[in-house]
């Protein structure tokens, strides 16, 4: 479509993680291994909370909506990550790239918004132990994660809906394996200073929102096991944080140091390697996580193991 001297961009050109030929298919394998390992993961995961009637607490509520966010996170950069590594081409067509971008913004505020849910979850079950039921009943923990979704839909419209309007007359080259906030700004041609701001109020404001709860959820919760007298006690209360202050270090950190800074001064190549960790790398080990570490859940797959085998027989 013409418009003045330029020609606007009706499609865009993934470069993907590399060009290296030699790499392609070694990187597919690794790659497919990856995303089926969070699909069963998060599936399995998502099961098994659903029928085991002692998993029915806030907490795996909680943890089954991150599954739920984890396995559309992934998928939507997985498959047209995959499909790049097989063609020689890597194109994807203007609304597509949109809807990608859209629906990436969407999943990755939303699961950063749950990890502070969770965060005051664990803060009301270990600090306030007995006003816990009446503190976090069903309804509570359904608007909790109602808001994290209305939450990552209100982000995502809104930066999308600013990077509509702008002009992409070329080139169309996008240094990413996915459609990427950062990486499309460059890709304007015109000022886009006001939507670099933007980018980094709204991350910035948000990340550092979910920062400040689970940091003042987690001291308190600090000074309560410190309180506690037995060490068993101690032990058990921390292994229920266990896991989630480990999800949230490995989210955290690398989504966090890809999205804080300005476009124009940082490196899409480093932004490539943070983002592998934060959309394929962590969705497959949440559930490895919370299943490894976690006594219940460990327990509950047995059961339900054992149960299957019985079954069979």
């Amino acid at each position: 479509v013409a418009k003045g001297n330029h020609t606007m961009v009706t499609q865009f050109i993934l470069l993907g993680l590399t060009s290296e030929p030699k790499l392609q298919t070694p990187l597919f394998i690794i790659f497919l291994m990856i995303y089926l390992i969070t699909l069963m993961g998060n599936l399995g995961l998502i099961t098994l909370m659903k029928t085991n009637r002692r998993l029915h607490t806030p907490m795996y509520f909680f943890l089954c909506n991150l599954s739920v966010v984890d396995l559309c996170y992934s998928s939507v950069f997985s498959p047209k990550l995959l499909i790049g590594f097989l063609v020689e081409k890597k194109t994807v067509s203007y609304s597509a790239c949109f809807a990608q971008h859209f629906f990436f913004l969407l999943f990755v505020t939303t699961e950063v918004l749950l990890l502070a849910v969770m965060a005051y979850d664990r803060y009301a079950a270990i600090c306030n132990p007995l006003l816990y039921t009446i503190s976090m009943p069903k309804r509570v923990c359904i608007q909790l994660v109602a808001g994290s979704y209305a939450g990552g839909i209100l982000n995502s419209l809104i930066q999308t809906c600013c990077l509509l309007p702008l002009p992409f007359c070329g080139p169309n080259v996008i240094n990413h394996y996915f459609c990427d906030t950062n990486p499309l700004l460059k890709l304007t041609c015109s000022d886009d200073h006001l939507n670099e701001l933007l980018l980094v109020t709204f991350n910035g404001t948000i990340s550092m929102s979910v920062l400040l709860i689970i940091i003042i959820s987690y001291v308190y919760i600090l000074f309560s096991i410190l309180r506690i007298r037995s060490a068993e006690g101690r032990h058990k209360a921390f292994s229920t944080c266990a896991s989630h202050l480990l999800t949230v270090t490995l989210f955290y950190m690398p989504a966090g140091l890809s999205h804080m800074q300005l476009g124009s001064k940082y490196s899409l190549e480093t932004e490539k390697v943070t983002a592998v960790f934060y959309t394929l790398i962590v969705p497959m080990l949440n559930p490895l996580i919370y299943s490894l570490r976690n006594k219940e859940v460990k327990d509950a797959l047995r059961k339900a193991t054992a149960n299957n085998i019985f079954a069979s027989c």
